[in-house]
This record gives C-alpha cells, sequence and structure tokens, in this order.
C-alpha cells in the first residue's frame, strides 16, 4: 500500500472516532443542578417528617406567644424527667426570664437570691448526677462530612446536633443556638433543671461537656432572641420589672389536642437530610458564586412545617 492510501486511511479512522466521540458528547446529558433545600423540602416523603412526643415536650407560655422545646432524654435522662416534674407541678408558673446577656444566652427560673426563700419542688429531684456526655456506643449518628474544632465527630441524634469521640466512647450535646441547657454552680453536679438557658448567639461551644444540655428550642426562639438585654453583670436584670413573667411552662400531653400547635420535625436519619445537608455545603443558589464546601454542625438547620391535615 501506498504511503498516501495510508496517510488516507489513518485520517478517516481518525475522522470517523472523532464523529463518534462527539456523538456521544451529544447524547450524553448535562450534569444536573444540585437541588436547593426549598425542593429538598418540597420533594420529601411522609417518613421523612416525624411529630414530636407529647411527653417530652415543652410549651413555654409568654405573652408575647409560645415557646415549644423538646427534650434530649437520650443524653440528659434524668434532667429530662426532672424537668418534666417541674413542669407537672407547675413549678415555673408566675416565674420570669431573669437574664438576657448579648451574644450568649437568655435564661430563666426563680429570680429570688436567698436560698431558703425560693420557689421549694414538690415532685422534682433536688439533686441530679452531671449529665456532660453519655456512651456513644448504640447511637444512632448522622455524621456530618467535614471537619470539627471541638470533636473528633459531629452530626445528628434524634434531631438534635452532636459530637463524639470514637476513642473515649463518648457522647454529647453541642451548644448551638437554640439549645437548652441547666444552668448549674461550680461543683459539675449541682444542676437539677429549674434554672434553664437557651443559647441565643454564636455557638458558645466551649460549654460543650461541661454543662448538661437538656434539649432544643424548635418554635419560638424569636419571642427569646428579641429580648432587651440585661444591664447587671452577666446580663442580668437589675429590676424586677424588667423580667419577663412565664405565664406557665406546660408538658404538651397536658394541653387540649385543639390547644397544641400542629408542626412536625424533619427526621436527621433520613437520605432526604443528607441531601439537606450537602445542599447547605454548597448553596445551588443563583446569588451565591463560590461553594463554601463545608459546614458547621451549628449552621445545619433542621425545618419545621405544619401538619398536614
Amino acid at each position: 500500500m501506498k504511503i498516501t492510501q495510508k496517510i488516507g486511511l489513518s485520517l478517516a479512522v481518525a475522522m470517523a472516532f472523532a464523529s463518534t466521540m462527539l456523538s456521544a458528547q451529544d447524547n450524553t446529558a448535562a450534569p444536573s443542578k444540585p437541588k436547593t433545600m426549598q425542593e429538598i423540602l418540597e420533594a420529601s416523603k411522609a417518613d421523612d417528617w416525624r411529630q414530636l412526643d407529647p411527653n417530652n415536650t415543652l410549651y413555654m407560655e409568654l405573652a408575647s406567644g409560645r415557646v415549644i422545646i423538646e427534650l434530649a432524654p437520650t443524653f440528659a435522662p434524668e434532667h429530662s424527667k426532672n424537668i418534666v416534674a417541674l413542669a407537672r407541678e407547675k413549678y415555673f408558673d408566675g416565674l420570669s426570664i431573669n437574664r438576657s446577656q448579648d451574644n450568649f444566652v437568655v435564661q430563666w427560673g426563680d429570680p429570688e437570691e436567698d436560698e431558703k426563700k425560693r420557689r421549694s419542688f414538690r415532685l422534682a429531684k433536688q439533686h441530679l448526677p452531671a449529665e456532660f456526655t453519655r456512651k456513644s456506643d448504640g447511637l444512632a449518628f448522622t455524621t456530618l462530612p467535614d471537619v470539627d474544632g471541638w470533636a473528633q465527630h459531629v452530626g445528628f441524634v434524634e434531631g438534635m446536633p452532636a459530637a463524639k469521640n470514637a476513642v473515649t466512647n463518648q457522647a454529647w450535646l453541642t451548644h448551638c443556638y437554640g439549645m437548652v441547657g441547666a444552668g448549674r454552680g461550680g461543683e459539675a453536679d449541682s444542676s437539677n433543671g429549674s434554672e434553664l438557658y437557651v443559647v441565643i448567639g454564636q455557638s458558645p461551644r466551649q460549654l460543650d461537656k461541661n454543662i448538661t444540655t437538656v434539649g432544643r428550642v424548635i418554635q419560638g426562639m424569636e419571642l427569646l432572641s428579641i429580648l432587651p438585654r440585661g444591664t447587671g453583670p452577666l446580663g442580668f436584670y437589675e429590676k424586677a420589672e424588667q423580667r419577663t413573667p412565664i405565664k406557665s411552662i406546660r408538658l404538651m400531653s397536658e394541653i387540649p389536642q385543639e390547644e397544641r400547635t400542629a408542626i412536625e420535625i424533619m427526621r436527621t436519619d433520613t437520605d432526604s437530610f443528607t441531601q439537606l445537608i450537602e445542599a447547605r455545603r454548597n448553596r445551588s443558589d443563583d446569588w451565591y458564586l463560590a461553594k463554601a464546601g463545608h459546614i458547621d454542625i451549628c449552621n445545619v438547620p433542621i425545618p419545621t412545617r405544619p401538619i398536614k391535615k
């Protein structure tokens, strides 16, 4: 075969190969745009959502509205039981929000400083063990893919932001915005659930493993975060008239069905929630020009929605 014929044949084969590749590329669908959080919520299934346990959900009634708190008995069983007992005995009724420290916490309970004059317990216990951590084995843990500066692993357990260390077999709740803790004194076991606070500022993760964290505000954070800041040390109110009265704190199970707030929460152990995490790590909204590729445990939202009737 002449050289010119070989060149012509090689050229023809190359052109045919190029044509085949272009045809294959034409038939390949363009990569789909990642879903937004809203799209994930709209595509979610009924079993991606859960309802609150009425026996572990508190309704705090203020003049401005209702604050809903979900307790975390998986992490703080003794404190959760004691807070339930306090609610049943109407301990908090008529007490007040006594502290609002900017970028930190709002705290409520008995404002009386004299221990002898403070409201007594009827059903609840005065002394509880510290419940800063628990064993990590046996927990259904949805792990966040990103590193955390405070823990070996972070993620979610039963709708609560949490952290764990597989080496020490410890797990604990993280101090994110909206998390509720039990105030204590100098001793580790000096909390009993009668003094509670909620995080209203940038996540004070230095409190992790130093205080018993008892749950999370599910709805009504805006009623707490906008309260006037206290002018005393640590944001405590200096005058009684500055405090916000608590009308009542009741268990959801004690509220008539027709008076309950009909909401449900996205489960944190589903594929939909995993997709939501990725959507928040790399925002696909047109406004975002750069992908973060990272998210902090305290920046992952846990959606709620009205229960469909």
